[in-house]
């Protein structure tokens, strides 16, 4: 792949665009500034098959891991290859504003109603939006930043806690070198991490470092380890790293040196951070796991002064507030008659009573009439109803609000969408299964569809002749067959109150 071709302007002005998942949005970033060199776009078919054989591009250049970019079949149906007008496709961000163009030279099917789409990308637009841009520099940049000699690579994909930071000190004062602390600002982030919330985190402990340049580098997970640690050390080298200091499995894949740190301990007698091996047992503290550091903060406990500075626990403490605190999606699910709205409702009433935060009900039918009107109820306009309410109810938590939602949502890929927005909000989620049986929920039948549906006269109704898919990572499982609302609510109450997420200041019953 060549760089220097311009689309024209009246190709553009007729293109139909297209905003790629978050991983492939990051992955455009990163050819855009130069990052994924010799790479200049998504990659071809025949990339990608002599990449899987043989570890090379098709025109023999080095390359290991696929970067690819999907899109919806009917989109795809519309882009020729030959044709130079019809090969447009401009790619816009998270907010819709175009962020780059693609020259389509390739097409193919992936699976059912997803296409594979290659070729190179030119940047539109004046480079991005968001927090913290001003640390988002290309390669060429940060190089031109850097002092001659050796460069310390630290991708810095959590916190730097005390025991991080003396690994960090121990191999830049070993190598002589400069360090570079890249911070991935791709997507998600670790335990409910917003990534600008661990730009903060991390330069909280700035002060603690070696001489260091920071910057924000838009890296995403792969799903398997070897493919994330091979675009990893090939960014870092692009950025002008001489040797990696890992955090975690990582392969040497662009040349680089990979150091594989020791294992320290905080030594009791005189609160130095030592190699394990060198502190009697009677006199060592480990470092804390992630998860008790997030128990820590959980529950909202300070984080051991021992173990991390203190401006970095006050920034986590910020990002990462007691559950008490932090905004919650519940979501109940169940067919038509469970008992699930009722719950919702008498969940509402005793939330607001306590008046910790503010609570908002998404019904299933409110829903319908307000939010997702015109939807019908196929799978896929099923499917874009619950994203639609788990989106809306993120964001109620994402502002630290409770958003309860009581849709049938029988499809687990939804559920399990709306769950991954409550996380990547930086929220709770609880899923509740109202799992009354089928024949009760006919008994109810308090709006007569089961027997509409039974009598031939309504198709698609969940439980007769569409599925209902039964969950199975449900937080909470309630059979209202004999059970009460009262008792229905104070079940959940219950586990919220245990879990950490409330604190009841007016008895439920």
């Amino acid at each position: 792949m060549s760089n220097g071709w311009v689309l024209p302007d009246e190709v553009l002005r007729d293109a139909p665009a297209y905003t790629p998942r978050p991983g492939e949005l990051a992955d455009l970033e990163l050819l855009l500034t130069g990052a994924y060199a010799p790479l200049t776009g998504f990659m071809t078919r025949a990339d990608l098959v002599s990449v899987s054989r043989r570890g090379r591009l098709a025109d023999d250049t080095p390359w290991q891991v696929p970067v690819t970019l999907q899109v919806p079949s009917a989109l795809a149906q519309g882009f020729d290859p030959r044709d130079p007008a019809r090969r447009a496709l401009v790619l816009t961000d998270g907010e819709g504003a175009p962020a780059a163009a693609l020259d389509v030279v390739d097409v193919w099917s992936v699976r059912e109603g997803v296409a594979g789409v290659g070729g190179q990308v030119q940047r539109l637009g004046d480079g991005g939006h968001g927090p913290f841009q001003r640390l988002r520099r290309s390669p060429e940049e940060v190089r031109a930043l850097l002092p001659p000699g050796r460069v310390l690579g630290v991708i810095a994909d959590r916190p730097l806690h005390r025991p991080q930071l003396a690994q960090i000190a121990h191999a830049a004062r070993t190598l002589a070198a400069h360090l570079l602390v890249m911070i991935p600002v791709g997507e998600g982030g670790v335990g409910g991490l917003a990534p600008e919330a661990l730009v903060r985190a991390i330069f909280a402990a700035r002060d603690r470092m070696p001489p260091a340049t920071l910057v924000a580098v838009p890296l995403s997970h792969r799903r398997d380890e070897i493919s994330d640690a091979l675009l990893r050390a090939r960014v870092s080298a692009a950025y002008g790293v001489t040797h990696l200091l890992s955090t975690g499995e990582m392969l040497s894949g662009a040349g680089l040196r990979v150091l594989v740190p020791r294992e320290l301990a905080y030594d009791n007698r005189d609160g130095q951070w030592r190699w394990r091996d060198d502190i009697p047992p009677r006199n060592r503290r480990l470092a804390l796991t992630q998860g008790e550091i997030d128990d820590l903060l959980d529950r909202g406990f300070p984080l051991p002064e021992w173990h991390t500075p203190p401006a970095v626990a006050k920034e986590l403490a910020r990002a990462r507030p007691p559950r008490r605190h932090r905004g919650l999606v519940v979501f109940l699910t169940g067919l038509s008659g469970s008992g699930k709205s009722t719950i919702a409702r008498g969940l509402a009433d005793a939330l607001r009573e306590n008046g910790d935060r503010t609570v908002t009900l998404l019904d299933g039918d409110v829903v319908r009439r307000e939010l997702s009107a015109g939807l019908g109820f196929s799978k896929a306009d099923r499917d874009l109803n619950v994203r639609r309410i788990g989106w809306v109810a993120s964001e109620i938590a994402r502002h630290r609000g409770v958003g309860i939602c009581c849709p049938i949502a029988p499809y687990a890929a939804a559920r399990v969408t709306a769950r991954e927005m409550a996380l990547a909000a930086g929220a709770g989620f609880m899923l509740v299964h109202v799992a009354t049986p089928l024949e009760v929920c006919e008994q109810r039948d308090r709006k007569g569809l089961y027997a509409r549906a039974r009598a031939g006269l309504l198709t698609g109704m969940t439980g007769i002749d569409d599925p209902y898919e039964v969950p199975t990572d449900a937080d909470l499982v309630l059979d209202t067959t004999d059970l009460s609302v009262a008792d229905a609510v104070e079940a959940v109450l219950h586990h919220l109150t245990e879990t950490g997420w409330v604190e009841l200041k007016i008895p439920s019953a």
